[in-house]
């Protein structure tokens, strides 16, 4: 082989082997574009809202752009209004509140790539209309608020999420004024920062019952038994929810009939609340049906953010770090008809809304600095949205 063709064959080489580098450069630089386009997993969670249409919608919520996504309805059945998540494990707890019969408690098992749900197991409520769920800072023990029924129940969990035996229940008496108040209707429940008590706001009876709470055997035991007092709040107050600032001393109390803001010192130690502030959550001039829906803290204790149903408003407070007492920052629109829930993304940046009534979840970003809240303008549509769990 002469020299000359060596030389062509080599430089013929040499243009295809470039040509091939070249293209898997280019090829190399889009799928960089690509990625740096497109969401990461670290960077979208899962969304799972509880509605009134008898079914569970999941979303996808990019937590670095707020941008919401509909993934679609992932839970068919019964009355799944309030749904919450466990804070370590891919699984979603969703209530049966239906009145007309016993409640239920159900487990499923989270698909984070799809959004999927797979039903672990069911277990009963211990009383009808079942509208609320908390898990206790193990995550050891589920507490479900029979609304219906007039009761909550202890429910253990167990290590892979699924659901294990109810416990205890424990169904209280009292009535009020209003209309909706004929007999006790517990509305929620909480496990106190100690993790030794457990605060029942229930709107029928107008009081915060209080039970001593056995974190090895999940059980409840009675105010009388315990030697404990309920906090009893002005007849036709109707208290709704309660949240804990982070030390663990100051309680938020939320009233629905009344729709209004009580600040409470709360002693561990012999298990009382001692009212320190009263505030109404609507305007003054406001001649509508009061309602306040839902109440949250953040997470450095600074801002307490309320759900004003009655008049489709976020309200937002600022907390005296001396004496917890609160002041009113800002009154913003839920972006919608009817605000039934809210829920505060861990990061603190972000505060989702389910207006019930205009079927639609909306974004609100937060500004940690001022806790002041924007509306985004993201929104998804879906029916009768009524809770917000997020799935990281």
């Amino acid at each position: 082989m002469t020299r000359s063709l060596q030389r062509d064959r080599l430089t013929r080489y040499g243009f295809v082997a470039a040509f091939i580098a070249l293209t898997l450069l280019t090829g190399l630089i889009s799928a960089c574009k690509s990625a740096a386009t497109r969401p990461s997993d670290a960077q979208t969670d899962l969304v799972y809202v509880g509605t009134q249409n008898s079914e569970i919608r999941a979303l996808r919520f990019d937590t670095s752009t707020g941008k919401l996504s509909a993934i679609g309805r992932v839970a068919q059945g019964p009355k799944a209004t309030w749904v919450a998540a466990h804070p370590r494990l891919p699984v979603l707890y969703a209530v049966d509140d239906d009145s007309a019969r016993e409640g239920n408690v159900t487990a499923y098992a989270v698909h984070r790539a799809s959004g999927a749900l797979t039903k672990m197991n069911v277990v009963l409520a211990g009383g009808s209309g079942t509208t609320n769920l908390w898990l206790d800072m193990s995550a050891t023990t589920l507490l479900a608020a029979n609304f219906g029924g007039g009761s909550v129940s202890s429910i253990a969990v167990n290590s892979d999420g699924s659901l294990g035996s109810r416990v205890s229940t424990i169904k209280e008496t009292g009535s009020g004024p209003n209309r909706r108040q004929a007999s006790a209707h517990a509305h929620s429940a909480v496990v106190d920062p100690s993790g030794r008590y457990v605060l029942v706001p229930d709107l029928g009876a107008d009081r915060v019952f209080i039970y001593r709470f056995d974190l090895a055997t999940h059980a409840l035991m009675t105010g009388d038994d315990a030697g404990l007092h309920p906090f009893v709040v002005p007849p036709g107050s109707g208290p709704r929810h309660i949240a804990f600032g982070p030390d663990g001393t100051l309680a938020y109390l939320l009233t629905e009939l009344s729709a209004e803001v009580m600040v409470l010192r709360w002693d561990a130690t012999n298990a009382r609340l001692t009212l320190v502030q009263s505030l109404p959550v609507s305007n003054a001039a406001f001649q509508g049906v009061k309602s306040g829906a839902e109440i949250a803290i953040s997470q450095d204790g600074r801002f307490v953010y309320v759900e004003n149903r009655g008049e489709n408003e976020l309200v937002v407070y600022r907390v005296n770090p001396e004496s917890g007492m609160l002041s009113l920052i800002q009154r913003a629109s839920s972006g919608g008809d009817k605000p039934w829930g809210f829920a505060i993304h861990p990061s603190g940046k972000w505060l989702l809304v389910a207006n019930q009534r205009s079927g639609k979840v909306n974004v609100f970003s937060i500004d940690r600095t001022t806790g002041m809240v924007s509306d985004t303008g993201e929104s998804v549509d879906m029916p009768t949205p009524v809770s917000v769990a997020f799935v990281e």
